[in-house]
């Protein structure tokens, strides 16, 4: 899938989050939006892929950095495209200072940082 149509699928995801769990949206580069004081980042995948691997959450590591130090939280969504919409399927949140355990490698260069990745099963 182009990069853009995930982005779009990703975005969607973020507004169901921010309305579920009531964080108002105010884009960073860290983070995608606050509540109460509290910062969040939402993360969505595909539940699978157009090629049937399973989808995963990238997180990027000054990004998570910073959310631990603020005490922030990340919110999960799980999506399947329908038709040319989303439909979300399941959703989660964390503390950021509670998420898995991660490997941190390369890929993430266009963020300047390295990023790790977390499987659908290792967030719900």
């Amino acid at each position: 899938m182009p990069s853009h149509r995930a982005n779009a699928h990703g975005t969607a995801c973020e507004y169901v989050l921010a309305e579920k769990y009531d964080v108002e949206l105010d884009r960073t580069s860290w983070r995608d939006g606050m509540r109460a004081g509290t910062p969040w980042e939402f993360k969505a995948t595909a539940h699978r892929h157009a090629d049937d691997t399973p989808g995963n959450f990238k997180i990027y590591r000054e990004y998570h950095r910073r959310l631990v130090e603020e005490g922030g939280r990340y919110g999960f969504a799980v999506y399947r495209i329908r038709g040319t919409g989303t439909e979300v399927l399941k959703t989660t949140t964390c503390a950021a200072s509670k998420l898995p355990t991660v490997r941190w490698h390369g890929g993430g260069d266009h963020r300047d940082t390295q990023q790790a990745k977390l499987a659908i099963e290792d967030v719900f």
